[in-house]
């Protein structure tokens, strides 16, 4: 009896790549893709998908899991059930941060970030960097060494206390990622009018969860792109504005688009389906869930982030995961309380959701082409922090990372979800896909009905240089 040719033969697959769809089986030996083509040798194993989409593994860019906070603050998700979730929902790499704490070095924090994941992850991960201590060792020893390492992205907050960088700050930041090719994200808020607006707001007894997004208007989010836009022209590199919301934000973004500028620009499901109004429409404390930052907009908003999404102004598509559960002492009631919307943790889950959201309403909504689809979840995050071709497509010598969708109409419930997560902000939704099979490595994970993974399979990922190229979105000036 024959051999067999490969280790694992998806039968009658529709392959959707970034560029293109087509027909093919797919051969997979030593967790890698070694053929694509019609009437494949024998496999080991075989799953025929029967005509069925089959896309990249989700790369989630952008997620929070099992991050420092303040005690008795603390992230529901660790590595484990955060990579647990992301495999069932489609995600097969995740890059979450390692946060410097002020006064830490950042070797430090990395070094405690591995040990948070260690073990524990059942996909492939990498991790971005989020520098809130620019020192001089920082910025001359710790952060160079640690690109050189493979850590090739870093956060840089315009908001928060314990994060915040000011200008020059940021500066010397952007300078470092132009000297050693990194990839720098920024998360554009202005600090200083969100903290006047919070002032005005308490003095008038405005601080229940709906006030938060009174706090952080349209334009606090415009001014800090702006700048963020301008600092970055003044070192000459790429940025990625990160989790953009809104409106305003987006017309800074294509302005620098048309002036030949290297902005790059990311967005999250909460800015496709959610509202202020899911902040609440009155004082109750219920809106807690869905406090995030940015703030979800209104409903005419939602249209123009679609369009962004379309038309090639937004570059990736991130959950930005920030588990965080409604009930108990460590999540939006921190130590039990309902406080103040200054004191609420921000945040919300989205990291099983993201692909199945996007997939439903974009591609069978005709919002978007299943090639775009593609692009947005895989190819791009990929490409942005250096894991592509092994990461984002469906290549050979890629690595077989992928999804076999269902497509079925089905009520979302958070009771069906893997995360820890006491809620979902996307309850009761009506959804028309969700993955039938994941694949991370050539080994199923997740089956459609049941999760297959084991903490520790998953492996840390080196980051290589960046490789997106921007795309101009309107015309060039």
């Amino acid at each position: 009896m024959s051999h067999a040719s490969f280790d694992l033969v998806i039968r009658n697959a529709r392959v959707a790549t970034a560029s293109d769809t087509f027909s093919a089986d797919i051969g997979v030996s030593g967790g890698r893709i070694t053929q694509l083509g019609t009437d494949l040798g024998r496999g080991e194993r075989e799953i025929d998908a029967a005509g069925r989409v089959v896309t990249p593994g989700g790369v989630d860019a952008h997620c929070h899991l099992d991050q420092p906070m303040a005690p008795p603050v603390r992230m529901a998700d660790n590595f484990d059930t955060g990579t647990r979730a992301a495999a069932c929902g489609g995600t097969t790499t995740v890059i979450p941060f390692a946060a410097q704490e002020k006064g830490q070095s950042l070797r430090a924090a990395v070094a405690d970030y591995h040990q948070r994941a260690e073990g524990r992850a059942h996909i492939d991960y990498a991790f971005h960097l989020i520098v809130s201590d620019p020192t001089p060792q920082v910025l001359n020893v710790e952060l160079p060494a640690l690109i050189a390492e493979g850590y090739t992205s870093f956060k840089i907050y315009m908001t928060y206390d314990d994060l915040k960088l000011d200008d020059g700050q940021i500066l010397d930041v952007l300078d470092v990622a132009r000297t050693h090719g990194a990839m720098a994200m920024v998360h554009a808020e202005n600090a200083e009018c969100i903290e006047w607006l919070t002032k005005r707001l308490e003095a008038a007894g405005r601080t229940a969860p709906r006030f938060h997004a009174h706090a952080r208007p349209m334009l606090v989010e415009r001014e800090a792109t702006h700048r963020a836009i301008a600092l970055s022209q003044l070192v000459d590199v790429p940025i990625l504005i990160v989790h953009v919301s809104g409106r305003e934000a987006v017309e800074q973004i294509r302005w620098a688009r048309g002036q030949g500028l290297k902005v790059f620009a990311e967005t999250c499901p909460q800015y496709l389906f959610l509202t202020a109004e899911d902040l609440g429409i009155d004082d109750s404390y219920q809106g807690a869930r869905c406090v995030c930052s940015p703030p979800p907009r209104d409903k005419a908003n939602q249209e123009v982030i679609w369009n962004g999404l379309n038309d090639g102004l937004f570059t990736l598509f991130s959950s930005d995961h920030a588990p965080f559960n409604y009930d108990g002492t460590e999540g939006k009631k921190p130590g039990g309380e309902e406080v103040e919307f200054r004191h609420i943790p921000n945040g919300l889950a989205g990291i099983e959701t993201r692909m199945a959201l996007l997939y439903s309403e974009g591609v069978l909504g005709g919002r978007i082409t299943l090639e775009k689809f593609v692009e947005l979840t895989a190819t791009n995050p990929a490409k942005a922090y250096g894991l592509h071709p092994r990461k984002g497509t469906i290549a050979i010598g890629a690595d077989a990372d992928l999804v076999i969708w269902d497509e079925r109409e089905f009520v979302l419930r958070n009771t069906q979800l893997h995360h820890a997560v006491d809620n979902t902000p996307y309850e009761g939704m009506t959804l028309k896909a969700w993955p039938g099979l994941t694949l991370s490595r050539g080994e199923v994970v997740w089956d459609g009905r049941e999760f297959h993974g084991h903490a520790g399979r998953g492996r840390f990922l080196a980051c290589g240089t960046p490789s997106l190229q921007p795309r101009q979105s309107g015309r060039s000036a």
